[in-house]
């Protein structure tokens, strides 16, 4: 009786360990339109060890995100790699954002940017394909936020851009 109980505990502590050690790939930006701003604000947070693994592979094996280490060549990298990753058009038009900072929480960066002198948003498309150069299942899920109205998308790597139409 105590032969097939050791049994299963080297059977199944494995099997629960490596579920509990499943990665998920998310990242989530929050679109705000301010209107009585003008502007759009954005907030993306994503998991610092898995930006990481793309920035130190993309640019430098000793960037450090979080820790006593980061110097202002991380952010640099950083803004760099947000314009090639992540774009914005408003009405059909892209639009240039400005990146205000970023922030960490535990395991999480927030990173803020805003876009000014929007009076109006008919519709917006949104491209994030950050992170989908090495992590096959990333989703980057975008929350569009106007007043009451709210609309999001999920994004992945067969289809890293989405758009919203308010008409």
């Amino acid at each position: 009786m105590k032969f097939p109980r050791i049994l299963l505990l080297f059977v199944a502590i494995p099997l629960l360990t490596s579920a509990m050690a499943h990665k998920f790939y998310v990242s989530t930006t929050k679109i705000e339109y301010v209107k009585d701003k003008q502007s759009l604000q954005i907030i993306s947070k994503i998991f610092i060890d898995d930006l990481e693994d793309v920035l130190q592979e993309r640019y430098d094996k000793n960037l450090s995100y979080g820790t006593k280490k980061e110097s202002k060549r991380e952010e640099e990298f950083l803004k760099d790699y947000l314009l090639k990753k992540f774009e914005i058009s408003l009405n059909g038009k892209r639009v240039e954002y400005d990146y205000i900072g970023r922030e960490y929480e535990i395991d999480m960066i927030k990173i803020y940017l805003e876009v000014t002198g929007i009076s109006e948003v008919r519709s917006i498309e949104v491209s994030n394909s950050m992170l989908m150069e090495m992590f096959e299942e990333q989703q980057n899920i975008i929350h569009y936020k106007a007043g009451d109205l709210r609309r999001s998308l999920i994004l992945e790597k067969e289809n890293p851009k989405g758009m919203l139409n308010f008409n």
